[in-house]
């Protein structure tokens, strides 16, 4: 959509009525909702295809079998495989709600398409959620230091899942994300 396309209206919209008589906040707390299910699809989708790509290189489980390890079982890490993915894949699931929640309420860069606004935001908490990762989960709580070349490949793999899970959010996201802005199209006749 053009700039003058979004001028034109937001022009038409000015002094319009909601139509559907819903309250700004139930219109709210449906885009809220609408966010979440994005964001709980997009943690589920971004985990497993980051999951897919670590598991092949690292030839390990996700950190998660350690933290159970650790905190709850005292066994192996390697005795819980099962555990450590669904650990991960809870993770996954949550930074991708805390992601869908921040795309949908914070996202004031408007002036490219959501598509691409999931792809640039998408690395970008990719790669917080690694240095989280790497800095508070690896080395404070579970006191595991990476060498140099698994850092990169956990890294790279985070900047995956932030890849994945910013093209899932961004394309299931409309072009403008205001809960209260009603959306007139002119087809041009």
């Amino acid at each position: 959509m053009t700039v003058s396309e979004r001028l034109r209206r937001l022009r038409s919209r000015k002094g319009s009525s909601d139509v559907t008589g819903a309250t700004a906040e139930q219109s709210r707390a449906e885009h809220a909702a609408r966010a979440a299910v994005r964001g709980i699809q997009a943690g589920i989708v971004a985990t497993l295809i980051m999951t897919a790509f670590r598991l092949p290189i690292l030839r390990s489980l996700p950190p998660s079998a350690n933290f159970w390890s650790t905190y709850v079982s005292g066994n192996d890490p390697e005795d819980h495989p099962v555990i450590g993915l669904i650990l991960h894949l809870v993770y996954g699931i949550q930074g991708g709600v805390i992601f869908g929640a921040l795309f949908a309420l914070f996202d004031a860069d408007r002036s490219i398409e959501p598509e691409q606004r999931g792809l640039v935001w998408g690395s970008v908490f990719g790669m917080g959620l690694s240095a989280f990762g790497s800095q508070i989960m690896l080395k404070e709580l579970l006191d595991i230091r990476l060498e140099s070349d698994e850092l990169a490949l956990f890294h790279a793999a985070h900047l995956v899942y932030g890849i994945s899970l910013g093209a899932w959010v961004g394309s299931r996201t409309e072009g403008v994300e205001d809960p209260e802005e009603e959306y007139e199209y002119d087809d041009g006749n």
